[in-house]
């Protein structure tokens, strides 16, 4: 599959849940990364949510909470990559406060729409939503603190230009706090080969170590792995029911090797120069 593709496959899939808000019936189903599925449920509190917009929470289409994962600071600036409906935006406008600011990344335009909307709801000032892909992002050099993703990286087909550009923006000493979908063993070709699972969070997913190696490709140092929601066979049935797959005879197969993992890694800081000939 090339980048466009995947892209296409994912835009129209996340365009068609933010036009479903507020219509009533859901937004999604299971192999869509949403509503009740195994993979996104019971990812917030309640005290999370409940000062934020409804539209927010209703397309909150994760796999973990990555403002849990790093505690942010007032003043801080954050990008979230794939920011969908704005809900992991709208959180972390919250902690960075004032002075602080936050932009969320989609290439969705009707995922943008929905965002921009629950921003005006949640009276942030101090969020952008921007356009553009997570393989391009439209920001300067080192001009972030925190990067933050919520089971988007995973989406993309070329997860190595991600990483590089995660690494451009970031400061030195910034941190990359994510949550994602990764696979721990071998799963079956035909679940790597399905579009419907890859727009679904689960066929384009990464080995863990095939991951950390391509954070520490690009650069990063630190970086740690924690799979903190293992899906067994019963799980898997809820991810493969809509994907034209015999679930019967798959669900075994990926039974403990699909997981949600809390990711983190850092930029090293720019050395310093300590001596007339080491800056030369």
């Amino acid at each position: 599959m090339s980048t466009s593709q995947v892209q296409d496959a994912v835009r129209e899939k996340y365009g068609e849940i933010a036009r479903s808000v507020g219509k009533g019936g859901g937004c999604c189903g299971p192999a869509s990364c949403g509503c009740g599925d195994p993979i996104t449920s019971n990812l917030y509190s309640d005290a999370e949510t409940s000062g934020l917009p409804g539209d927010a929470v209703a397309v909150s289409l994760g796999c973990g909470n990555p403002t849990a994962l790093i505690e942010l600071q007032a003043g801080q600036t954050v990008l979230d990559l794939g920011s969908g409906g704005g809900i992991d935006v709208l959180l972390s406008a919250k902690r960075v406060g004032p002075t602080g600011k936050v932009y969320g990344l989609d290439m969705t335009d009707e995922m943008l729409a929905l965002a921009r909307q629950n921003q005006r709801k949640a009276g942030a000032t101090n969020v952008e939503f921007l356009q553009g892909t997570i393989e391009a992002i439209p920001l300067p050099d080192q001009s972030v603190d925190v990067i933050i993703s919520n089971c988007v990286i995973n989406l993309s087909e070329d997860k190595d230009a991600v990483l590089r550009e995660a690494f451009r923006v970031l400061k030195p000493g910034g941190r990359f706090a994510v949550s994602d979908v990764v696979i721990r063993g071998e799963v079956p070709s035909e679940i790597r080969r399905s579009m419907e699972l890859w727009v679904g969070c689960v066929a384009g997913a990464l080995q863990e170590d095939e991951y950390a190696a391509k954070l520490t490709a690009a650069g990063f140092e630190s970086v740690e792995l924690e799979p903190w929601r293992v899906y067994q066979a019963e799980d898997a049935r809820a991810f493969l029911a809509e994907s034209g797959i015999d679930v019967d005879r798959f669900a075994p197969q990926v039974d403990g090797k699909v997981a949600s993992a809390f990711i983190r890694a850092r930029r090293p800081e720019t050395k310093s120069c300590c001596g007339p000939t080491c800056c030369a």
